[in-house]
């Protein structure tokens, strides 16, 4: 409901199904897929791969968002097998994860300070140019990188992370954004989370 309701807000119109009998028809007629791991299950992997699948036959945007992946063999090979089988037009977090989380909430240990920012930057990069996508990275410093510049944002407030379900609006405001600006994937993606950086201050 929150990120159907961001969605709405920043002036797109969400579409939410998982079921994969329709999966590829409901795609068919969206601009943007937000593929969110966040309540996952087997079925649920049938219909992002069919529906990420259906997105680059039709040259939509794709995002990835990896919920919990790093957590458990099962989240963290359904993400590994959707990278490798679907184009993303950007996948959000996963760079920084380092296989602690703990669950929705993003672990201490991924947090981006000013002391380890400058070692994660190239990181980063790299990991955008393994994966031919926009890398999103957000926490207490939020990092937004192709694979030749990093924008370094530092709005928002740290009660942000305290709520769950941020994340995941943010994942669905960006796919809106990509869709709305689909020649410039990482201006999109960078604008996104500093919408949202603003809207929590």
């Amino acid at each position: 409901n929150d990120v159907a309701n961001m969605v709405l807000a920043c002036g797109a119109s969400p579409i939410m199904s998982d079921e994969p009998t329709d999966i590829e028809e409901i795609t068919s007629i969206c601009q943007g897929l937000n593929i969110n791991m966040g309540m996952l299950n087997p079925r649920k992997i049938e219909s992002m791969q069919k529906a990420g699948k259906k997105s680059n036959e039709l040259y939509h945007k794709v995002l990835l968002d990896p919920v919990g992946a790093g957590s458990s063999s099962f989240r963290t090979e359904a993400a590994l097998n959707l990278i490798r089988d679907i184009q993303f037009d950007v996948i959000q977090t996963l760079a920084a994860g380092h296989g602690t989380t703990s669950g929705v909430d993003a672990d201490e240990a991924d947090t981006l300070t000013e002391q380890n920012l400058e070692k994660m930057i190239p990181f980063i990069k790299d990991f955008s140019r393994r994966t031919g996508s926009v890398i999103a990275v957000t926490g207490g410093i939020d990092l937004v990188s192709d694979a030749k510049r990093c924008f370094v944002i530092r709005n928002g407030r740290p009660e942000m992370g305290r709520i769950t379900g941020t994340g995941c609006q943010l994942s669905g405001m960006m796919t809106a954004f990509l869709a709305a600006n689909p020649e410039n994937n990482l201006e999109a993606a960078a604008a996104a989370v500093c919408a949202m950086g603003l809207a929590g201050e």
